[in-house]
């Protein structure tokens, strides 16, 4: 027997401690992955439709049984922790009030309350599993960043239900010759499924599913269409001598994939309505039928026209429901007009259904989605409605139950929001960019001439800006402008020199360039070569800034100021003209001062257009200057006529407060940045220099004072109606009188048209 040695007793010692729970009375450390315990006995899985594979209605299987979470108090962190237990990163989003369609079963998580760090749900605060006062109406979603979790095991996470599904929706032209034009009303319904597109059999067809059909396709209505003439066509045979153009569905094998929809009508999807799909193996398919068929109507804005510029005819008595802060149309916050003036929607049970009543309201289709928390941005002023709950019926939206609330109630933080479904116009196709860095920046090319005839060009640089930017990247489907630029001479033109577009003039409101006033098919620039032509600078979210109109009137003021106290006010030019003709530094001016308080209720940073190196340093007020012109203070009389004018040749911009949860970013001092934050507010003092009107040469009498930010448009807002504030003032030579001041866009048209009638109106507020 051969004598072991030490070492290779050392060698089974170590053996033997590895392969025992314990070496030496001491436990040794597990080396196999440890399960998470918050997960144990749980599994999750995304439900719900139409939606994508990463987004969905969140369910949980606990003791063998599925169920749901209420979106009471649900947050973004919450999502976070879920995404995480279905193997996402993180999440992008939430939803709430069950768009993805109301789960079944157990409701088991309510009043979920997570800090976004938890390992596991089970982690996060809530009422206990299976305690809840909800219903399947306020189940809660989430939308997760597309990227998995690495070396994720997906053997607790079922992530689709293997259901067909209906994906998208279209109406294909059963007649036609030529290019017919956009959008496309009438015609064949066809769903896409996951092996293409299908038609759907008309056996129960009715007009709720028409309904259903044209809003998810843009529209706010439908007609009755002649289902006769649709099926004689149909089965009609193609002589030897018809080209294949001339009908684009003739006598065919149809190919249908669905049957036996029947919606009730206020359905934002077709997918939320019954339906059933036909089996692989089904021979014989719409015995007795044919194809569906739908004819919708297209509000005034999106009627077919032939290349002209299309004007909106206005409706009967003027809208009672509007659209703010959207970078593309059909989106934005829901403002509603109650006793003449615009105030918002509290987010509170806020649903597709009331959100599809809102777009339909507007001229569009149903809604796509219904959006909370000031996802648009937040509003300013009153909160007219919440608790809105609608059917999906109602014509309008004040026609659903709503609770009127108070102050309390509700924050801006919680404005309602809508994206709406559009017609397909295709004028996204009739401009492109070329030459920038990306995909949202470059020289503007646009289509122009007929069939056959078909030329890319340029547009002439002459009086390109801002407003005119606008429209070319809402066009272009890439949202706001952050710059509209004359030249272009950092960005290749490639093959293409010729410009055929000039003149173009636009009010920032239209869909389209062709829809801008421009020069025609005569071409005039006054500056030649491919260097001078028109570029845009695009961005997803924009500034917007409010004046707060109620401090306006609350310290507004008259001051009789000597002149030996404005040497500086002088040199800025914020005096009126006939100062420069005074007996300096004797005498005085009148000054009708007043405190600003501007505010950026955007989604991004207001940031002057002009970078460091071009600021003005002004050696009186000891900063720079990073703007020519920021503001316009004026005294108009009841016609418009301008009798007095503050210079407010430019401001130093800062963030002078903010909103409890922002942090001040842009400060005057030191040369620092300049700009105002998002949820901040720059506040100019009635007591400093040129914060004031010179009505020294005012006659006594009624006028408008009027405040225009920004007003040449120098840098891009998200929206510039609200950017003029008025008052109404009298003046009777010594005394100010200044009440009702408000924003541009606060009031109906009809209490604007009161406003102007009676400018001098009398007051108890006596300065």
């Amino acid at each position: 027997m051969r004598p072991v040695s030490v070492w290779q007793w050392s060698l089974w010692g170590l053996l033997l401690c590895l392969l025992c729970s314990s070496c030496l009375g001491s436990p040794s450390p597990s080396t196999a992955p440890e399960k998470r315990a918050g997960s144990q006995g749980l599994r999750f899985r995304l439900a719900g439709f139409p939606r994508k594979p990463f987004e969905g209605r969140v369910e949980i299987q606990r003791a063998g049984e599925w169920g749901t979470i209420c979106d009471d108090d649900f947050t973004l962190q919450a999502a976070h922790v879920l995404c995480r237990e279905l193997g996402f990163t993180e999440a992008t989003g939430w939803t709430h009030s069950a768009k993805y369609g109301p789960g079944t079963g157990r409701i088991w998580l309510d009043n979920l309350s997570c800090s976004g760090t938890e390992r596991s749900v089970t982690e996060c605060a809530s009422r206990g599993w299976g305690n809840s006062d909800c219903t399947h109406d306020e189940d809660a979603g989430v939308i997760c960043k597309d990227e998995r979790l690495p070396g994720f095991s997906d053997s607790n996470v079922i992530e689709v239900e293997h259901h067909l599904q209906v994906e998208e929706v279209r109406i294909r032209p059963a007649v036609g010759r030529g290019r017919r034009p956009l959008p496309v009303t009438e015609g064949l319904v066809e769903v896409r499924l996951p092996d293409g597109w299908s038609q759907v059999c008309d056996k129960g067809w009715s007009a709720h599913n028409s309904h259903v059909v044209c809003g998810m396709l843009g529209f706010p209505s439908e007609k009755r269409v002649n289902v006769a003439f649709y099926r004689v066509l149909l089965l009609q045979k193609v002589p030897k001598d018809q080209p294949p153009s001339r009908l684009l569905a003739q006598r065919q094998q149809h190919s249908f994939g669905l049957h036996g929809v029947a919606c009730v009508g206020t359905e934002a999807h077709l997918s939320l309505c019954s339906l059933e799909f036909y089996r692989a193996n089904d021979t014989t398919r719409c015995p007795g039928g044919g194809p569906a068929v739908v004819s919708c109507v297209p509000s005034p804005l999106y009627a077919a026209s032939s290349g002209q510029k299309k004007q909106q005819s206005k409706p009967q008595g003027e809208a009672r429901v509007r659209l703010k802060g959207g970078a593309h149309p059909g989106e934005g916050r829901v403002e509603v007009l109650k006793a003449g003036t615009w105030g918002t929607v509290c987010d509170r049970k806020w649903d597709l259904q009331a959100a599809s009543v809102v777009c339909r309201e507007l001229g569009f289709g149903s809604a796509r989605e219904a959006l909370s928390g000031a996802r648009m941005g937040q509003g300013m002023g009153a909160i007219h409605l919440s608790e809105v709950r609608c059917s999906g019926q109602e014509p309008s939206l004040w026609k659903c139950p709503h609770r009127n609330i108070t102050a309390e109630d509700c924050s801006h933080s919680q404005d309602a929001g809508v994206r709406c479904n559009l017609p397909y116009t295709g004028v996204e196709t009739k401009i492109r960019l070329s030459g920038g860095r990306s995909r949202h920046e470059g020289r503007v090319e646009v289509q122009t001439g007929g069939p056959g005839s078909l030329r890319w060009g340029l547009i002439c640089g002459d009086d390109w800006g801002t407003l005119e930017a606008m429209v070319a990247c809402r066009q272009l489907g890439l949202g706001y402008a952050n710059h509209g630029l004359q030249e272009t001479w950092y960005w290749d033109s490639g093959n293409i020199t010729e410009v055929v577009m000039s003149g173009v003039h636009c009010t920032g409101t239209e869909l389209s360039l062709d829809q801008c006033a421009h020069h025609g098919t005569h071409v005039a620039c006054k500056r030649t070569g491919s260097h001078f032509t028109a570029g845009v600078i695009c961005s997803e979210t924009a500034s917007d800034l409010l004046l707060h109109s109620a401090l306006v009137q609350e310290t507004a003021y008259i001051e009789d100021r000597p002149l030996h106290m404005l040497y500086c006010a002088a040199e800025e030019n914020c005096l009126a003209s006939s100062a420069r003709s005074a007996n300096w530094p004797y005498g005085h001016r009148r000054l009708l001062r007043f405190s600003s308080q501007i505010h950026n209720l955007g989604r991004a940073d207001f940031r002057p257009k002009a970078g460091r190196h071009s600021w003005v340093w002004h050696e009186c007020h000891g900063h720079y200057h990073s703007m020519d012109i920021f503001t316009h203070y004026d005294i108009l009389t009841p016609n418009g006529t301008k009798v007095a004018e503050g210079h407010k040749a430019s401001f130093c911009l800062e963030d002078t407060e903010c909103q409890e949860d922002v942090s001040k970013r842009y400060e005057c001092a030191n040369f620092g940045e300049q700009g105002i934050t998002v949820g901040c507010w720059d506040l100019y003092r009635h007591d400093i220099d040129c914060q004031w009107i010179d009505i020294t040469d005012v006659k006594p009498g009624n006028y408008i004072l009027q405040v225009v930010i920004n007003p040449n448009f120098e840098v891009a807002e998200s929206d510039f109606t609200n950017n003029a504030m008025k008052c109404n003032c009298k003046y009777d030579g010594h005394r100010i009188w200044v009440h009702n001041c408000h924003i541009g866009d606060a009031f109906s048209e009809e209490a604007n048209r009161r406003f102007e009638r009676y400018p001098g109106q009398t007051s108890n507020q006596i300065i």
